[in-house]
């Protein structure tokens, strides 16, 4: 098969009505998980819920009620159907200028593999297991401490996923997730400039401290301190009017999921 035939068949994928359909779902059912873990932030901060505050927290939650595997099955078909789209696009995406395609590019190839990666812990707790974000990337970040150059290349992941974090609240702030959407006329828009701005930053944020506990693990030599987005919440909710804060992330958390089903609704596909 020549490379035409492949971008051929690559672009019929992306302009079929079922993969589209299965891209907005992946994009409600992103929605759902991020309300869930909101929810389950509000709980941290008011010192009740046993529960993670991140994706198992969320599936766990799902896989405890009743139609909860139907759900789940849901959520797995949805983000990697959203992930697939995603690389698709970033294979057929086009531009003048190959420094910035090459970007996007590879922005777009990152968005689908994190995708991929919630698609697969779904799976996990679908079939019935379990699984702790929480735990797995502390036991990554001990394994790189113990490999040469490991500190390094746990530092500059760090400070990428410190990046990310500042993109989505640059995102949020100057309203640039616009760009995603067909925004709906008043009153409804000013409502969804409100949810997309109050998502991103308070996701951002979440990110960001991520990051930073990530690079706290690789400078003190401790893989405990690098515990996930559950571990993120749980620093923020130490901190002076921890509570207080914890909460607007956990609210900020609940819009951004509200936004998703926005976005599956009116995304630019």
């Amino acid at each position: 098969m020549n490379d035409a035939s492949v971008t051929g068949a690559a672009r019929n994928a992306q302009d079929s009505a079922p993969l589209r359909g299965l891209a907005r779902l992946g994009f409600a059912v992103n929605g759902l998980v991020h309300i869930l873990i909101g929810s389950l932030a509000i709980a941290v901060a008011a010192g009740g819920g046993s529960g993670a505050a991140d994706q198992s927290g969320a599936f766990g939650q799902l896989a405890s009620n009743p139609g909860g595997v139907f759900l789940l099955w849901t959520v797995v078909i949805g983000m990697f159907a959203l992930g697939l789209w995603l690389l698709i696009s970033a294979f057929l995406m086009r531009g003048t200028d190959p420094k910035r395609k090459w970007t996007r590019r590879g922005t777009e190839v990152a968005k689908a593999a994190a995708y991929f990666a919630i698609g697969a812990t779904a799976v996990t707790f679908a079939l019935g297991g379990t699984a702790s974000s929480a735990s797995s990337t502390s036991d990554a970040s001990a394994t790189l401490l113990s490999s040469p150059g490991g500190v390094f290349v746990l530092i500059v992941a760090g400070v990428i996923v410190l990046a990310i974090g500042a993109y989505f609240v640059r995102k949020g702030v100057a309203q640039k997730f616009t760009d995603d959407i067909s925004l709906p006329g008043e009153p409804a828009r000013k409502f969804v400039l409100a949810l997309g701005v109050a998502g991103y930053v308070s996701k951002g944020i979440a990110i960001s401290v991520v990051g930073i506990l990530v690079v706290a693990a690789a400078l003190t030599h401790d893989a405990s301190k690098s515990t996930g987005l559950d571990g993120a919440l749980r620093t923020l909710a130490a901190l002076p009017f921890g509570v207080a804060i914890l909460t607007v992330i956990g609210i900020g958390l609940i819009a951004y999921g509200l936004y998703c089903f926005v976005r599956a609704w009116r995304a630019r596909l």
